[in-house]
């Protein structure tokens, strides 16, 4: 293995100085377990009734299905730009161009969720514990911009500190969300709840009158829950076991993420209680942990647990911009962007430039939203979730397309041939997922979520036609610099032997 990732022209590098838990703890505060089990299962509820845990258990399969791609892309290359370099080695440079700025504009969007999300329950618990009693309707956005501040200052340090923050704080709300959702359990299994509430195995089977196309529905708000499971592949050049721990951290956060959704949401759906009443209290919580714990343990749990799924959002924030940072920087440490957001600082270790520009841009999209559109905070969690979301589909199905190539097309096949089942479903997951997401088409303010989000994609479509010398020099880059071969065997990264792998 190189000893070095590549470096930019002020002959800095990344460093290769994380170890497995580390990278793990980059997927799993993208993926923001915490927050996520408070607000996603709410969407799933409105068409599936109490079965959300089994919406969440098929949920899982998808994931694990797409988890396959990565985890074979990861055991061949390593790369800080992700799909940028993965897609790039196997379906062409320019179709790399295009999955690295589209995955860069996820993780953007991303930031811009989870900073607001943590601006909405950080002014909340400001105001449950009496620091802030009547905070204005734009007072989140007071507290997103500092929180963006601080994910700022994280995301230029070395990035050893930013992971540990971020396994250290991700892992802390996970684990009082556990302890919560097993006291509930418990007292639902004594006979003890409040309401009379009790366990039951009806939470896995769908409710008389729903179809199976609703209950697929359900399973798309599932599957959602899990983006970002795959951001440890954009640490590849600062492992320092890039082969064996990304594809490790990547398939052991998605299974750590299917086990968990599965549990906290059968908890919480019986917790609520699984009758329509109970259901309609469910979907109508404001913090579906938040309130059981005040509801089942004391009322203080309630603002702890509010302060924990805060302090997810920012860890999921410093995420987004430890991820989209790590992509600029390597689309123009190939030429795709300005030479100088290819550079490494050499005191910090970390793309000063690029980590700056990346949070600037989650500024300028929540001061249009504001300007332009009017957005309350809550308009710009959710329209900034449903762009980021379907640019990340269409990313998926690039990768998983330059996986089917790699493994059973490139002259040098390393799986069984009945595995390709495994790429075939994961595509018609995804495929559906997209087809749920845009049709019947959206209504509203609504409607301008699938134009942002094919505007974003388009521009790195439209800058790789017009100019194909940029895609050609950073083909050229990425197997010299990088040492990535292609299986693509395309004019645009020129002959090289296939499925060459990272340089040893």
């Amino acid at each position: 293995m190189a000893a070095q990732a590549a470096g930019s022209s002020s002959g800095a590098s990344l460093r290769r100085e994380l170890n497995i838990w580390e990278a793990i703890g980059l997927s799993v505060a993208l993926m923001a377990p915490s927050m996520a089990a408070n607000i996603n299962p709410q969407g799933t509820a409105q068409t599936v009734g109490r079965a959300v845990p089994l919406a969440f258990a098929l949920a899982t399969v998808g994931v694990l299905l797409v988890a396959w791609t990565f985890v074979r892309l990861c055991q061949k290359f390593h790369h800080a730009g992700s799909v940028y370099g993965f897609v790039g080695a196997t379906l062409g440079a320019r179709t790399g161009v295009v999955s690295g700025w589209s995955l860069m504009g996820t993780y953007t969007f991303y930031g811009v969720v989870t900073s607001t999300a943590c601006g909405i329950l950080g002014t909340d618990f400001l105001t449950s514990v009496g620091v802030w009693p009547s905070p204005p309707w734009w007072g989140p956005f007071i507290v997103s911009g500092v929180v963006l501040i601080g994910v700022a200052l994280l995301t230029i340090s070395p990035v050893r500190i930013g992971t540990r923050v971020l396994l250290a704080v991700e892992g802390t709300t996970v684990l009082l969300i556990v302890a919560v959702a097993v006291v509930v359990l418990i007292r639902l299994l004594s006979g003890t709840a409040p309401h009379g509430g009790h366990a039951t195995w009806s939470v896995f089977s769908v409710p008389h009158g729903t179809g199976s196309s609703a209950l697929f529905l359900g399973v798309v708000f599932g599957f959602l829950s899990f983006a970002g499971f795959e951001a440890a592949a954009t640490l590849g050049e600062e492992a320092k076991e890039p082969r064996r721990d990304i594809p490790r951290a990547i398939l052991g956060t998605a299974i750590f993420g299917g086990v968990y959704f599965v549990f906290v949401t059968a908890v919480e759906v019986m917790g609520f209680g699984a009758t329509p009443a109970g259901m309609k209290r469910f979907v109508g919580s404001g913090s579906l942990m938040g309130d059981l714990g005040s509801s089942y343990i004391a009322a203080w749990i309630g603002d702890l647990i509010t302060f924990g799924a805060a302090v997810s959002a920012f860890a999921c924030a410093l995420a987004c911009g430890v991820g989209a940072s790590r992509l600029l920087f390597a689309l123009s440490r190939d030429g795709v962007g300005p030479e100088r957001l290819g550079r490494i600082s050499t005191r910090r270790g970390t793309p000063v430039a690029a980590s700056v520009l990346v949070i600037a841009g989650m500024y300028v999209f929540d001061i249009v939203c504001v300007i332009a559109f009017h957005a309350k905070p809550f308009d710009v969690f959710t329209w900034s979730a449903t762009i980021g979301t379907l640019i990340l589909l269409v990313v998926y199905v690039l990768a998983t397309l330059g996986a089917v190539r790699l493994v059973f097309f490139s002259g040098e096949r390393s799986a069984f041939t009945w595995e390709i089942i495994v790429p075939a479903l994961a595509l018609l997951v995804l495929g559906y997922t997209i087809y749920r997401n845009v049709l019947p088409y959206p209504q509203g303010a609504a409607a301008w979520f699938p134009v942002v989000a094919a505007v974003w994609i388009l521009l790195s479509v439209a800058l790789v036609v017009s100019r194909p010398s940029v895609a050609h020099r950073a083909g050229e880059r990425l197997m010299h610099e990088e040492g990535l071969g292609t299986v693509a065997s395309s004019p645009t990264f020129g002959a090289e032997a296939p499925g060459r792998p990272v340089g040893t």
